[in-house]
This record gives C-alpha cells, sequence and structure tokens, in this order.
C-alpha cells in the first residue's frame, strides 16, 4: 500500500519585520518610497499610498508611522484623543466620511495624515461634497505589483536570514507558482525552511514543488 504524503503542519507564522533596513526597494516601489520619506513636507500633510494587495503598503506605513510618532485610526476610534499627533488611516476607503473630513483638515497642524488603499482617492465613495474634493486633490504615491527584480530580492533576503542560499533556478521556479506579492514570498520562504528542517532535505525544486502542492489552498487568491 502506497502511503499518503505527510501534510505540513502550517503553526501562525512570525510578525513580519516591518522595518526600514527590511524594505527591498525596486523600479515599483521607488517613486512611492520616494513620496512616503518626504514627510513631513506632503502638500496639505496628506499623502494616499495605494497599490494591490501585497505590493507592500503596510510596510512601508509601518516605517512612517515609526518615524513619525504616527497614531492609527481604527472606525469608531475617538479623533479628539488622536489630535495634535500624525494619524495613519490603512483600508481609508472604508474609515469613513466624517472621520476623513476631519482628519484631512487637521492634517497640517497635527503633523501628517497617511492614507492607505488599494485604489485611488478618485475612486473613495464619499457622500460629503467637500471630502469629495478633498479627496480629489490628494497626492497619491502608488505602488505597482511586484516585478521579478523584486521579488527576487524579497526571497533571497529571507532566505538569507534562515541560513539558506538556494540554487538560481529555484526563484523562477517559485515565481511561476507562487502568487506575486511579498506576503506570499514571505511564507513561502517559512514553509520551505520548515520542511527542509523537518524531513532533512535540501532545499531545491523538488521540495518546493512537493510544499507548493500539500499547501495549493494556502495559496488560493
Amino acid at each position: 500500500m502506497t502511503s499518503r504524503p505527510r501534510q505540513l503542519t502550517i503553526p501562525l507564522a512570525s510578525p513580519p519585520l516591518h522595518t526600514r533596513a527590511a524594505f527591498v526597494e525596486s523600479a515599483t516601489n521607488a517613486q512611492a518610497l520616494a513620496l512616503v520619506e518626504r514627510w513631513p513636507t506632503w502638500p496639505g500633510g496628506v499623502l494616499a499610498l495605494v497599490g494591490p494587495e501585497g505590493a507592500g503598503k503596510t510596510h512601508l506605513a509601518t516605517i512612517w508611522a515609526a518615524k513619525a510618532g504616527a497614531a492609527h485610526y481604527a472606525p469608531g476610534d475617538d479623533l479628539i484623543a488622536l489630535s495634535g499627533r500624525p494619524v495613519l488611516v490603512e483600508d481609508a476607503d472604508r474609515a469613513g466620511d466624517e472621520a476623513l473630513f476631519h482628519l484631512i483638515n487637521r492634517a497640517p497642524t497635527d503633523g501628517g495624515l497617511l492614507l492607505t488603499a488599494r485604489t485611488r482617492p478618485t475612486a473613495w465613495t464619499a457622500a460629503l461634497p467637500d471630502l469629495r474634493s478633498r479627496l480629489n486633490a490628494l497626492t497619491v504615491a502608488e505602488l505597482g505589483e511586484p516585478d521579478d527584480a523584486l521579488l527576487i530580492a524579497v526571497l533571497e533576503a529571507l532566505f538569507r536570514e534562515r541560513l539558506h542560499r538556494p540554487a538560481p533556478d529555484l526563484y523562477a521556479y517559485l515565481l511561476r507558482r507562487m502568487p506575486r506579492s511579498v506576503v506570499a514570498a514571505r511564507e513561502m520562504v517559512r514553509l520551505l525552511d520548515q520542511a527542509a528542517g523537518e524531513q532533512g532535505r535540501p532545499l531545491n525544486r523538488l521540495l518546493a514543488k512537493e510544499v507548493l502542492d500539500q499547501t495549493a489552498d494556502l495559496f488560493d487568491d
């Protein structure tokens, strides 16, 4: 009787390291990085950071928040309690009209406001006419889909952290089969490192194929 391949255990992943040193710069994010780093000279004190899922919005926003000493706003938070300090709003297109209107108005005196979303502010729903005009006028920093150069650089850095130096052909193989996001790259390296350690095997394309096959549902879009 042929035994079924052992399924990998998938423990909760460690929190990603969202530091400036860990941020990999490439042609797809260099312009956005430059705009974020221009704080506190953003026009009107506000910058909208937009891009697809997995492009690095949270990483870049976290870098800025740490540098600026920013508070994180979530729907329902007390706006008065946030007064007088920079503010980060992730998924800003779902933050609510009243909150966005007040935060944008206060940004020049509060030290800055960074808004993140997948789409440009011109596409956000806004029932308040005054908010609509403010959103349309915002400066936008746009992150593109991660390109091959960025994903390979991220994979290389993550493998180095775990003391691995895979053969170059592994990178091309992974890029063809895994989702094209930094989040997926981080999880893929974690799973490969785990499998190589548990099974005492080299980290190569054969192991990568097995890991991808056994965790296909994890990487489903």
